[in-house]
């Protein structure tokens, strides 16, 4: 039932990106499919915010019909790392999920500019770094609202469910 509710909220999000945000000068360099999937990702483990973030980025890929597999791939790695940053950490800390979209739009940015360099495409670092600034802002303001909405629809899971917290030795 999480990967079908999952589904469409990720969907709903990659529509509300694409066809609204992008309309408008001030919300284009803000990711709410970033900030749903880490949300996700933080609430329900690596695997689970691998598989969505890879399902994301190939429908985000082929609706803006872009060079297939970029966003997979950075959607991809961003869900296993903040999934494994919420299965070895407490989910609910509050700085958790600042932290996790802080972190991830900023390293997402940089490895979409290297990306697009390797893959030899135009890739115009002046822009990334001016577009920086105001897509953290503007996620770190998302997150709030979006992690809320998440954590209602996906409630954290209990002890005896799948995903469990590591216990560091030591």
């Amino acid at each position: 039932m999480d990967g079908t509710k999952a589904a469409v909220v990720l969907f709903v999000a990659a529509l509300l990106q694409l066809v609204v945000l992008t309309q408008y000068v001030t919300f284009r360099s803000g990711s709410i499919v970033l900030v749903t999937l880490l949300s996700l990702a933080l609430l329900r483990g690596s695997v689970f915010g691998a598989l969505a973030g890879f399902l994301t980025g190939l429908l985000i890929d082929t609706a803006t019909m872009g060079t297939l597999g970029v966003t997979s791939l950075l959607l991809t790695v961003s869900g296993f790392w903040i999934g494994r940053y919420g299965e070895t950490t407490a989910r609910d800390r509050l700085h958790a999920p600042f932290l996790s979209v802080a972190v991830v739009t900023v390293l997402y940015a940089f490895c979409n500019l290297a990306l697009q360099f390797v893959l030899g495409e135009p890739a115009p670092a002046r822009l990334v770094v001016h577009a920086l600034l105001p897509g953290l802002l503007l996620n770190l303001i998302l997150t709030l609202p979006v992690y809320g909405l998440v954590r209602r629809l996906f409630p954290p899971l209990e002890l005896g469910d799948r995903v469990r917290e590591v216990r560091l030795l030591g």
